[in-house]
């Protein structure tokens, strides 16, 4: 038996080598085509988000998180699962809110074999009009696997009043 021991252990590290290789997003990329791709995917989930009134634009919204997404909020406090956190967009935003991302605040990184993240700024402005009273910063971790990508962790944090606009 002790001689299979190390048999099994190098087996099992090698199945686990070849699922991570296969879920490994492509290392082609340059940091331009990823900044690219994940602000086409920021633009995206966010005009969901925007007119998530609309059930089938929430349903699409939520397509973009993990079923096990956290999302860690200064003031509103932490979600563990994508059902919770679309429960609170759904009550607390859709119809009333829409996130507009300041302009040239997106900053991308990549994070080896995983996807990556993306930071910036953004104002919440009421529906259908200028009224943009806050504004927050913002992480989120992007996942790339088997060419889809998902977001995995945000972070929501230092909510503050928006600046004024003349």
């Amino acid at each position: 038996m002790k001689k299979f021991v190390p048999v099994l252990l190098g087996l099992g590290l090698f199945a686990f080598a070849g699922r991570t290789a296969a879920q490994a997003p492509s290392p082609d990329r340059t940091p331009q085509d990823l900044s690219q791709i994940v602000a086409e995917l920021d633009g995206a989930v966010f005009d969901a988000f925007n007119q998530c009134a609309d059930p089938a634009q929430l349903a699409r919204h939520a397509a973009y998180f993990d079923t096990g997404v956290e999302f860690y909020h200064d003031n509103g406090g932490v979600t563990w699962t994508r059902d919770e956190m679309i429960g609170r967009t759904r009550e607390n935003v859709c119809g009333k809110y829409q996130r507009r991302l300041v302009p040239g605040s997106l900053k991308v990184f990549p994070i080896r074999g995983y996807g990556a993240i993306a930071q910036g700024e953004h104002t919440f402005c009421a529906t259908g009009g200028d009224d943009c009273g806050g504004m927050a910063d913002f992480t989120m971790v992007w996942r790339e696997q088997e060419g889809r990508w998902q977001i995995t962790r945000v972070l929501s944090y230092g909510h503050r009043p928006a600046p004024a606009t003349p």
